[in-house]
């Protein structure tokens, strides 16, 4: 694909359609826009311009020039993404949704919100608190935007009970490529009418339309929480207890395992303290319940069953200030390393295999002689495997010998493993531009075919996002 450049007269059109304050072009500003969360900064582009539209109108007004000049547009959110999704490639405008961030509508009586693309995880939490009203997923960063955490169906933690992003979206007015503007779906809990055009568009990575407006499903929350912190001799021992603890019919919110290594660098990064020092491996619950005695119940099953197959203690953290502690040192985890990273991988594979899956990166640690910190959801199959540059010994970071000539090796390893396992490239960070060389690994060319077929009927032109999610 042949694409053009922005010439003075281009920059001219777009301030006029969304403000002269609201077009970047000063190298110095953009540099912020040529990346997201991504450790390694080869990926950088430098766009040739931001543009940030206030509303629906403008979005279509940019889209539509840059459909007709051929101008490559990346539609950007919080940033907050670890793939390079946002990156934009060939330059060409980036496309920032974040001055629309408006929370429009909260519904009780349906129990929906209406919300543009540029409110913030955090902004829409603080929104709906005094509503009476909860929504569920957590997928991490909070200030990732709702338009960036549909467009990669973000997950997080508490997927195994109340599902990820996608489970949430009932409505999404979307720009596509020639700046049309069409609203699909809407405060409707069900939906046979046509192909589901919705959820072709969750996960999609702005490559087929701009999300600009979302109507999103809430619930009542929960009306009692806990926190359970479970120490154990070994990760296979933790791991291999959740299938367990599922087919007690027990549900929690989020089941997480991690190793006390990883703890403790998050500890070290935060100055915060972990509930328990013993064991080489935990594992995180949060169980909800309508009442505190079935919260209460529920609880102590989980623990009967913990204990009964090696746990060396069980913690509760029945205050939400102890639940907020560990909750914040499991999520940054990844902040904690960040800077001695090469990448995280969330490969996902079917959950009974986490505890062999395990095992079998353990063995791709000890070819190589590197150090591959691992830690996820363990009733869900995804795992986060970090690929370092250096290890974690008595409280300093030391270097690991060759690991930018061990780097490729290791990761298409580590993919050839998941493969194996029937698994999956990304479970919840989505594909972007630092992944699409595995796509062909893991589906088939007939699956790629037709997602290319979709991509050619939404974005004729390949403007939009060009350069993601398919292998070059």
């Amino acid at each position: 694909m042949q694409y053009n450049s922005l010439d003075a007269a281009l920059i001219e059109k777009l301030k006029e359609i969304v403000g002269s304050e609201n077009v970047i072009t000063d190298p110095e500003r953009i540099g912020d826009y040529s990346h997201d969360e991504f450790s390694q900064e080869e990926i950088r582009r430098m766009p040739e311009a931001v543009v940030k539209p206030l509303d629906t109108d403008q979005v279509c007004r940019v889209v539509r020039l840059a459909n007709e000049r051929c101008i490559p547009l990346t539609p950007r959110g919080g940033g907050t993404g670890l793939c390079g999704g946002c990156v934009p490639i060939f330059g060409g405008i980036v496309l920032s949704l974040e001055k629309m961030n408006r929370v429009i509508e909260v519904d009780a009586d349906n129990l929906m919100a209406v919300v543009e693309a540029g409110v913030t995880l955090r902004q829409f939490y603080a929104e709906i608190e005094g509503t009476g009203l909860f929504f569920p997923p957590h997928p991490g960063d909070e200030s990732a935007m709702i338009g960036g955490l549909i467009a990669t169906n973000a997950g997080g933690a508490r997927a195994v009970k109340y599902g990820v992003i996608r489970n949430y979206i009932r409505g999404i007015e979307l720009v596509l490529s020639d700046g049309t503007v069409t609203a699909i779906g809407g405060k409707l809990m069900k939906s046979s009418t046509g192909y589901s055009l919705i959820n072709l568009l969750i996960g999609s990575e702005g490559t087929l339309g701009i999300i600009t407006r979302a109507t999103i499903s809430l619930t009542p929350p929960p009306e009692a929480m806990y926190t359970l912190v479970v120490p154990f001799a070994a990760l296979e021992d933790a791991i291999k207890t959740v299938p367990l603890i599922l087919r007690n019919r027990i549900i929690p919110m989020a089941v997480e395992f991690m190793d006390r290594t990883a703890i403790s660098i998050a500890e070290h990064h935060l100055n915060k303290t972990w509930p328990c020092r013993e064991g080489q491996a935990h594992l995180m619950f949060i169980l909800d319940a309508p009442s505190t005695d079935e919260l209460l119940r529920l609880s102590q099953k989980v623990a009967g069953i913990c204990m009964a197959n090696g746990a060396l203690d069980v913690f509760v953290a029945d205050e939400r200030s102890k639940q907020k502690n560990i909750l914040e040192i499991r999520s940054l985890i990844y902040e904690a390393m960040r800077a001695h990273m090469l990448e995280i991988l969330d490969l996902t594979v079917p959950p009974a295999a986490i505890a062999d899956f395990v095992g079998a990166v353990r063995a791709v640690e000890r070819d190589f002689g590197t150090w591959l910190p691992t830690y996820g959801h363990a009733a869900d199959g995804n795992v986060h495997i970090h690929i370092m540059q250096a290890r974690w010994e008595n409280g300093s970071w030391l270097s690991i010998d060759g690991w930018k000539e061990m780097y490729p090796a290791i990761r298409k390893r580590l993919h050839d493993v998941a493969r194996s396992f029937d698994g999956i490239i990304s479970g919840e960070h989505g594909i972007g531009l630092v992944k699409k060389e595995f796509m062909h690994a893991f589906l088939d060319r007939a699956q790629l075919s037709l997602m290319q077929s979709i991509k050619k009927a939404f974005d004729p032109h390949g403007i939009l996002n060009p350069g993601k999610l398919f292998p070059d």
